[in-house]
C-alpha cells in the first residue's frame, strides 16, 4: 500500500498495520478492557446529523480558531501523545513540522522521544507540554520551569491517568518498554524485519523529558514502573491550584468529563479543559467526549475553553463538535497512524485530507466562519438537539 492510495483514516491504518510489528500496531489501536468506550468515541459521531444551509455565499471560508489565547489557522490540533519514534523514526518531529505547516497546535509528552527543546525549534507553531503528575513536587516545579525555558505555550495536565488501563492486547504480547516480549510477540517481530532495520539504525530510543528519572536501556525503571512508582494517585484539587498559580499561563487539564469537574477547573485559575476518555484506553465503559460535550459546554463554555478528543476520524466530526460548542478538537490516531505509515509526509497528507473535509464540510453546511455553527446545525438520531438525553 502506498500513501498516495491513502484517502481517510482507515487507509493510513491498513498502512501502519502493514509497516508495523503487531505490539506496536496494538498499542496504538488497543484500548482497555472491552474496548467498548474506544467504539463509543467514534460511534457517537454517527447519533448525530447535520442539517445545511444553502445559498449563503461561500465562496470562501475562515476555518481559523483561538483557544487559550493561541490562534490555529484550522480547528484541530495534534494532541501530544507519548512513544511517537517507536511508531516511526522521525518520532515527534514529523508531527511538529507538520503541525507548523499547516499553522496549527502540536503537543509533547512527559512520555514523549524528543525533547520539548528540539521540538521548539523545529515549529514556530503553538506548542503545549503533556504533564503527569509526580509524587515529588519539586521535579513537577522543575518539569515546568523547563517548559518554561523552552518556550511552551501551553501546559496540558492529563488527569485521568493517575494508574494505567488494563489493556489487554499489551498483554497478550508482552509489550512493555523496555521491551519484554513474550514468544509470540517476538514472532510479530521477526516478520516486519524493514521496522526493526530503521528502529536499530537510528538514534537510540530515549525519554529526554524524564531522562534523569527513566532510563530504558538496563537502566532503573520501566515506563510501567513510572506510571506505579512516580505517579501520585493523591493529586487533588488544591495540588493542581498550585500547579496554575506557578506556571502563571495558560493551563489546560486533560480528562475532564464531568461537570462539576469542569466548574472546579474554571475556579482554580484553568484557562482550558479537555473532555477526554483517553481514546479508551483507560476507564471501559466511559461516557465519549461527544456525548458529554453539550452539558459540558452548558455549564462552563462561557467562562473557560472547552476541548474535545476522541473518536475522529472525519472533517464532519470536527464540524459536529464544533456545532456543539467546542473550541477545538483533539487528534490523537488520526495522526498516529500516518506517522508510523511514512513520517512526515503520512502526517501532512492527513491534515491536509483534514482540512480539505473541514472546507468542503463549512461550504456544503453554508457556513463562511466556524463561529456560524451551532446546536441549529445539528439533529440527533430519536429527536432533535433537545431531546431529554441533553436535559438537565
Amino acid at each position: 500500500m502506498r500513501l498516495k492510495n491513502c484517502h481517510n483514516f482507515h487507509d493510513f491504518r491498513r498502512m501502519a498495520k502493514q509497516r508495523l510489528p503487531g505490539p506496536i500496531f496494538n498499542y496504538i489501536d488497543g484500548a482497555a478492557d472491552d474496548e467498548v468506550t474506544h467504539r463509543r468515541n467514534t460511534r457517537a459521531f454517527e447519533d448525530c446529523d447535520l442539517v445545511p444551509n444553502v445559498l449563503r455565499g461561500v465562496s470562501e471560508v475562515d476555518m481559523s480558531v483561538t483557544i487559550m489565547g493561541q490562534k490555529l489557522a484550522m480547528p484541530v490540533y495534534c494532541s501530544p501523545t507519548a512513544l511517537q519514534r517507536l511508531f516511526h523514526p522521525q518520532g515527534e518531529r514529523a508531527v511538529a513540522a507538520a503541525a507548523g505547516k499547516y499553522g496549527t497546535m502540536f503537543g509533547v509528552s512527559s512520555l514523549g522521544t524528543v525533547s520539548l527543546e528540539e521540538a521548539r525549534k523545529i515549529s514556530s507553531g503553538p506548542q503545549v507540554y503533556q504533564f503527569y503528575f509526580h509524587r515529588d513536587r519539586g521535579l513537577n516545579r522543575e518539569m515546568m520551569n523547563r517548559a518554561k525555558q523552552a518556550g511552551v505555550e501551553v501546559m496540558m495536565l492529563t488527569v485521568d491517568s493517575i494508574t494505567g488501563g488494563n489493556r489487554e492486547r499489551d498483554k497478550r504480547t508482552g509489550f512493555a518498554i523496555p521491551f519484554k516480549l513474550n514468544l509470540a510477540g517476538i514472532a510479530q517481530f521477526a516478520i516486519k524485519p524493514a521496522w526493526a532495520v530503521n528502529y536499530f539504525m537510528h538514534e537510540s530510543f530515549k525519554l529526554p523529558q524524564l531522562d534523569t528519572h527513566v532510563e530504558m536501556g538496563t537502566g532503573t525503571m520501566s515506563i510501567s514502573r513510572y506510571f506505579t512508582e512516580m505517579l501520585d494517585p493523591s493529586m487533588n484539587w488544591d495540588d493542581v491550584a498550585e500547579m496554575v498559580q506557578h506556571w502563571g499561563g495558560q493551563f489546560c487539564l486533560k480528562g475532564v468529563m464531568s461537570a462539576a469537574d469542569a466548574r472546579h477547573a474554571v475556579e482554580i485559575g484553568c484557562t482550558g479543559i479537555v473532555l477526554s476518555n483517553h481514546g479508551g484506553r483507560q476507564l471501559d465503559g466511559s461516557r465519549s467526549a461527544f456525548d458529554q460535550l453539550a452539558e459540558i459546554v452548558d455549564a462552563v463554555g462561557d467562562r473557560i475553553d472547552v476541548i474535545m478528543d476522541g473518536g475522529v476520524q472525519r472533517g464532519n466530526h470536527v464540524l459536529k463538535a464544533l456545532s456543539l460548542g467546542a473550541k477545538a478538537v483533539g487528534l490523537g490516531r488520526y495522526y498516529l497512524f500516518p506517522l508510523a505509515a511514512a513520517g512526515q509526509a503520512g502526517v501532512e497528507r492527513a491534515l491536509e485530507q483534514m482540512r480539505l473535509e473541514i472546507e468542503r464540510g463549512m461550504k456544503l453546511m453554508g457556513a463562511t466562519s466556524v463561529h456560524q455553527l451551532s446546536r441549529d446545525n445539528l439533529r440527533f438520531h430519536g429527536g432533535s438537539f433537545t431531546s431529554s438525553r441533553y436535559s438537565s
